[in-house]
Protein backbone atom coordinates (compact mmCIF):
# COMPACT_ATOMS: atom_id res chain seq x y z
CA UNK A 1 0.00 0.00 0.00
CA UNK A 2 1.60 3.46 -1.06
CA UNK A 3 -0.57 5.03 1.25
CA UNK A 4 -4.21 6.61 1.62
CA UNK A 5 -5.98 10.06 0.81
CA UNK A 6 -9.45 11.15 2.50
CA UNK A 7 -11.13 13.43 0.34
CA UNK A 8 -13.93 15.25 2.35
CA UNK A 9 -16.21 17.98 2.26
CA UNK A 10 -15.71 20.06 5.64
CA UNK A 11 -13.65 20.23 8.58
CA UNK A 12 -15.25 17.12 10.52
CA UNK A 13 -16.36 15.08 8.37
CA UNK A 14 -12.73 13.17 7.93
CA UNK A 15 -13.22 12.66 11.64
CA UNK A 16 -16.98 11.74 11.67
CA UNK A 17 -16.31 9.26 8.16
CA UNK A 18 -12.81 7.61 9.55
CA UNK A 19 -11.53 8.96 12.04
CA UNK A 20 -10.33 5.79 13.80
CA UNK A 21 -9.25 4.16 10.35
CA UNK A 22 -7.18 6.81 9.74
CA UNK A 23 -5.32 6.65 13.27
CA UNK A 24 -4.86 2.72 12.35
CA UNK A 25 -3.54 3.54 9.68
CA UNK A 26 -1.19 5.82 11.18
CA UNK A 27 -0.31 3.78 14.35
CA UNK A 28 0.66 1.28 11.75
CA UNK A 29 2.89 3.45 9.65
CA UNK A 30 1.05 4.18 6.29
CA UNK A 31 1.10 7.58 5.28
CA UNK A 32 -2.35 9.44 5.36
CA UNK A 33 -3.25 12.60 3.68
CA UNK A 34 -6.47 14.25 4.67
CA UNK A 35 -7.97 16.51 1.56
CA UNK A 36 -11.17 18.78 2.44
CA UNK A 37 -12.80 20.76 -0.24
CA UNK A 38 -14.73 22.59 1.32
CA UNK A 39 -14.23 25.81 3.97
CA UNK A 40 -17.28 25.47 6.21
CA UNK A 41 -18.80 27.72 8.53
CA UNK A 42 -20.09 30.24 5.65
CA UNK A 43 -23.81 28.23 4.90
CA UNK A 44 -24.77 29.27 8.55
CA UNK A 45 -25.50 32.97 6.88
CA UNK A 46 -27.26 34.43 4.34
CA UNK A 47 -25.06 34.76 1.61
CA UNK A 48 -21.19 33.74 1.75
CA UNK A 49 -19.20 36.90 1.48
CA UNK A 50 -20.86 37.91 4.83
CA UNK A 51 -19.35 34.91 6.55
CA UNK A 52 -17.29 35.49 9.62
CA UNK A 53 -13.81 34.97 8.56
CA UNK A 54 -12.10 34.03 12.13
CA UNK A 55 -15.20 31.01 12.00
CA UNK A 56 -13.29 29.54 8.84
CA UNK A 57 -9.85 30.35 9.83
CA UNK A 58 -10.76 28.68 13.33
CA UNK A 59 -12.25 25.52 11.29
CA UNK A 60 -8.58 25.22 9.29
CA UNK A 61 -7.12 25.64 12.84
CA UNK A 62 -9.02 22.85 14.15
CA UNK A 63 -8.69 20.03 10.81
CA UNK A 64 -5.11 20.42 11.77
CA UNK A 65 -5.43 19.87 15.48
CA UNK A 66 -7.90 16.69 14.56
CA UNK A 67 -5.11 15.72 12.21
CA UNK A 68 -2.26 15.78 14.40
CA UNK A 69 -4.09 13.91 17.32
CA UNK A 70 -4.89 11.01 13.82
CA UNK A 71 -0.93 11.25 13.30
CA UNK A 72 -2.08 11.42 9.58
CA UNK A 73 0.97 13.27 7.60
CA UNK A 74 -1.14 16.23 6.08
CA UNK A 75 -4.26 18.21 6.16
CA UNK A 76 -5.14 20.84 3.21
CA UNK A 77 -8.40 22.96 3.44
CA UNK A 78 -9.05 23.76 -0.23
CA UNK A 79 -11.91 25.95 0.75
CA UNK A 80 -14.72 25.87 -1.70
CA UNK A 81 -18.30 27.48 -0.53
CA UNK A 82 -19.80 25.95 2.07
CA UNK A 83 -22.74 23.77 1.24
CA UNK A 84 -22.51 25.65 -1.89
CA UNK A 85 -20.48 23.25 -4.08
CA UNK A 86 -23.32 22.85 -6.88
CA UNK A 87 -22.48 26.33 -7.83
CA UNK A 88 -19.24 24.98 -8.46
CA UNK A 89 -18.67 23.92 -11.76
CA UNK A 90 -17.85 19.97 -11.13
CA UNK A 91 -14.91 19.72 -13.12
CA UNK A 92 -13.61 22.59 -11.14
CA UNK A 93 -14.06 20.16 -8.36
CA UNK A 94 -12.92 16.85 -10.06
CA UNK A 95 -9.49 18.81 -10.79
CA UNK A 96 -8.92 19.92 -7.28
CA UNK A 97 -8.66 16.22 -6.01
CA UNK A 98 -6.87 15.54 -9.22
CA UNK A 99 -4.02 17.43 -7.56
CA UNK A 100 -4.03 15.83 -4.49
CA UNK A 101 -3.84 12.22 -5.87
CA UNK A 102 -1.26 13.63 -8.01
CA UNK A 103 0.75 15.18 -5.51
CA UNK A 104 0.32 12.11 -2.50
CA UNK A 105 0.00 8.94 -5.00
CA UNK A 106 -2.61 7.09 -2.55
CA UNK A 107 -3.62 3.61 -3.35
CA UNK A 108 -6.50 4.15 -1.03
CA UNK A 109 -9.40 6.65 -1.00
CA UNK A 110 -12.14 6.84 1.36
CA UNK A 111 -14.30 10.05 0.79
CA UNK A 112 -18.01 10.77 1.31
CA UNK A 113 -21.02 8.59 0.54
CA UNK A 114 -22.69 9.69 -2.09
CA UNK A 115 -26.51 9.28 -1.06
CA UNK A 116 -26.33 11.93 1.97
CA UNK A 117 -28.49 14.87 2.80
CA UNK A 118 -26.19 17.25 2.54
CA UNK A 119 -25.45 18.38 -0.88
CA UNK A 120 -21.30 19.63 -0.72
CA UNK A 121 -21.46 15.45 0.09
CA UNK A 122 -22.71 14.37 -2.74
CA UNK A 123 -20.57 16.60 -5.12
CA UNK A 124 -17.46 15.40 -3.21
CA UNK A 125 -18.39 12.16 -4.22
CA UNK A 126 -18.93 12.12 -7.80
CA UNK A 127 -15.70 14.65 -7.91
CA UNK A 128 -14.04 11.33 -6.57
CA UNK A 129 -15.07 8.98 -9.07
CA UNK A 130 -14.07 11.70 -11.88
CA UNK A 131 -10.78 11.66 -10.45
CA UNK A 132 -10.10 8.19 -9.74
CA UNK A 133 -11.39 6.67 -13.06
CA UNK A 134 -9.10 3.84 -13.73
CA UNK A 135 -7.28 4.25 -16.70
CA UNK A 136 -3.78 2.73 -17.30
CA UNK A 137 -1.51 3.64 -14.60
CA UNK A 138 -3.81 5.46 -12.11
CA UNK A 139 -2.49 5.10 -8.51
CA UNK A 140 -5.76 4.25 -7.29
CA UNK A 141 -6.84 0.94 -6.27
CA UNK A 142 -9.71 0.98 -4.21
CA UNK A 143 -12.07 3.71 -3.70
CA UNK A 144 -14.49 3.05 -0.41
CA UNK A 145 -17.56 5.84 0.83
CA UNK A 146 -18.05 6.97 4.66
CA UNK A 147 -20.89 7.82 6.34
CA UNK A 148 -21.15 10.87 8.18
CA UNK A 149 -23.56 11.06 11.23
CA UNK A 150 -26.52 13.65 10.58
CA UNK A 151 -25.87 13.42 6.83
CA UNK A 152 -25.84 9.70 5.50
CA UNK A 153 -28.37 8.64 8.31
CA UNK A 154 -30.48 11.59 7.86
CA UNK A 155 -30.97 10.38 4.66
CA UNK A 156 -33.33 7.78 5.89
CA UNK A 157 -32.02 5.63 2.97
CA UNK A 158 -34.11 6.98 0.49
CA UNK A 159 -31.08 9.03 -1.70
CA UNK A 160 -29.38 6.60 -4.31
CA UNK A 161 -27.02 5.26 -4.04
CA UNK A 162 -28.36 4.26 -0.22
CA UNK A 163 -25.38 3.13 1.83
CA UNK A 164 -24.94 -0.54 2.02
CA UNK A 165 -21.76 -0.94 3.70
CA UNK A 166 -19.73 -4.39 3.34
CA UNK A 167 -16.58 -3.61 4.29
CA UNK A 168 -15.74 -2.82 8.17
CA UNK A 169 -12.58 -1.81 9.98
CA UNK A 170 -11.87 -3.00 13.66
CA UNK A 171 -10.93 -0.12 15.44
CA UNK A 172 -11.41 -0.92 18.63
CA UNK A 173 -7.87 0.18 19.69
CA UNK A 174 -8.70 3.82 17.96
CA UNK A 175 -12.37 4.37 18.19
CA UNK A 176 -10.73 7.03 21.92
CA UNK A 177 -9.02 8.50 19.34
CA UNK A 178 -11.56 9.50 17.11
CA UNK A 179 -13.50 10.69 19.88
CA UNK A 180 -10.27 13.00 21.04
CA UNK A 181 -9.63 14.13 17.63
CA UNK A 182 -13.22 14.99 17.13
CA UNK A 183 -13.07 16.90 20.15
CA UNK A 184 -10.93 19.39 18.23
CA UNK A 185 -14.01 20.85 16.82
CA UNK A 186 -16.07 22.02 19.42
CA UNK A 187 -18.44 24.11 17.55
CA UNK A 188 -19.51 21.04 15.90
CA UNK A 189 -20.01 18.83 18.09
CA UNK A 190 -23.29 18.10 19.98
CA UNK A 191 -24.80 16.87 22.87
CA UNK A 192 -26.34 13.30 23.07
CA UNK A 193 -28.37 11.90 21.01
CA UNK A 194 -27.21 14.05 18.34
CA UNK A 195 -24.82 11.12 15.91
CA UNK A 196 -21.81 14.09 16.10
CA UNK A 197 -21.86 14.16 19.91
CA UNK A 198 -19.15 11.50 22.03
CA UNK A 199 -21.51 9.16 23.25
CA UNK A 200 -23.20 8.67 19.94
CA UNK A 201 -19.83 7.93 18.02
CA UNK A 202 -19.04 5.51 20.69
CA UNK A 203 -22.14 3.79 20.23
CA UNK A 204 -22.45 3.94 16.53
CA UNK A 205 -18.80 2.03 16.70
CA UNK A 206 -19.90 -0.48 18.94
CA UNK A 207 -23.19 -1.26 16.80
CA UNK A 208 -20.94 -1.69 13.42
CA UNK A 209 -19.00 -3.59 15.47
CA UNK A 210 -21.57 -5.95 16.99
CA UNK A 211 -22.31 -6.37 13.36
CA UNK A 212 -19.39 -7.94 12.48
CA UNK A 213 -17.58 -9.68 15.42
CA UNK A 214 -15.80 -6.80 16.95
CA UNK A 215 -15.89 -4.09 19.41
CA UNK A 216 -16.27 -1.66 17.53
CA UNK A 217 -15.81 -0.77 13.58
CA UNK A 218 -16.12 1.67 11.12
CA UNK A 219 -18.59 0.54 8.01
CA UNK A 220 -17.57 1.86 4.20
CA UNK A 221 -19.20 0.59 1.49
CA UNK A 222 -17.09 -0.27 -1.86
CA UNK A 223 -16.73 1.78 -5.12
CA UNK A 224 -14.38 -0.50 -6.76
CA UNK A 225 -11.55 -2.65 -5.30
CA UNK A 226 -8.77 -4.00 -7.56
CA UNK A 227 -7.07 -7.10 -5.99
Amino acid sequence: MSGVLVVAAHPDDEVLGCGATMAKATAAGIPVHVAILGEGATSRVSDRASGDTEDVAALVESAQAAGKVMGVDSVTVLGLPDNRFDSVDLLDVVKLVEAEIEEHRPSIVYTQHGGDVNVDHRCTYQAVLAATRPVPGHPVQEVLAFPVGSSTDWAFQRNAPRFTPTVFVDVTDTIDTKVDAMACYPDEMRPFPHPRSPEALRATAAHWGSAVGVAAAEPFEPVRMIR
